[in-house]
Order: C-alpha cells, then structure tokens, then sequence
C-alpha cells in the first residue's frame, strides 16, 4: 500500500526476525520518555518483549520498499473472560517516518484484523492528553470515554473506545 505521504509500506505479522528490529525501536522511544508509560531509561529485552510481543493475539510490522522498520502494533483482549472481545491496541511509527500516513496505515489495519480475529470493539486505556496520535484516533471514529487525571508523570490520559 501507499501511505497519503508517499511512502510503499507493507504490513505483515512480525516473525522472529522482525523482533532485534521491533524492540531497538521501541527502546528507543521508552528511553525518549514517548507515548508509554514505561520510565524513561534503558528497557531490557525480556520487557519489551513481555509488553509488545508474548500474550497478544496479533502483531504486525509495517516495512517501507527498501526493507526499514516503519512502525509496529499488537492486538490483544483489553479485558478477561465475557468482556475479552473488547481488543486493546498499541501502536508506534519511527521518528524518521510520521505524519507521512504510516500511523493511519497501521489504525486502519488493526482495525481490520481486530475484526477479522473476532473483536466488536476497541479500547485504549492510557493515551496521553499530549499526544498527537489522539487526532487520529478522533478521525478515525475513536471517542473519548473517560479521563485518568494526573496518570503518568502528572499528565491525564485519555481513553477512547469505538465499535468495529
């Protein structure tokens, strides 16, 4: 596919040789103190990997023509037992690449796979109220259900919710 910006992504689920590539990039913006409730500061393997990778239902990697990391996001139930088809998300786009249309690419699949893979709706939990992704969400149908004040590091979080 061809992102708004321009830019040839293809999107697949990650495989072990996506994961070196996955986790640099997340440990990069953990220690960049970006969009994660992690503390800033060095993430270990065995975190990152407990976080993004083992216990989800799905994770995609999205790579430009020539082979770079685009971006990731995992699918997995937001809740336990009879509230497990409400999917929960998380999303990244590498530094070098946003606001080019990789961000809307990766919405937009998950929201497809999390349909496909049986979800009826999707939650985020903790969305900072600083962040910019919160715009697209907002384009893409995601409203606002609730306000975490003073979440992480005294900034609120904003949890949004849509139906698939």
């Amino acid at each position: 596919m061809r992102t708004i910006g321009g830019i040839e992504l293809t999107l697949t689920a990650a495989g072990a040789a996506d994961h070196a590539d996955l986790y640099r990039a997340f440990a990069a913006l953990v220690a960049a103190g970006e969009g994660y409730p992690q503390a800033p500061g060095p993430l270990e393997y065995h975190e990152f990997a407990d976080y993004w990778l083992l216990h989800k239902s799905y994770v995609a990697v999205g790579r430009t023509a020539e082979g770079r990391l685009a971006g990731s996001y995992y699918l997995r139930p937001n809740f336990p037992g009879r509230a497990s088809h409400i999917a929960n998300a998380g999303y990244f786009v590498v530094p070098g690449l946003r606001d080019q249309g990789i961000g809307s690419a990766l919405v937009q699949d998950s929201l497809t796979a999390a349909r496909t893979l049986g979800f009826d709706a999707m939650q985020y939990n903790l969305v900072f109220a600083s962040n910019p992704a919160r715009r697209l969400y907002e384009r893409f149908g995601f409203e606002v259900v609730g306000r975490v004040p003073e979440a992480v590091d005294g900034e609120d979080a904003i949890v949004y919710w849509r139906k698939l």
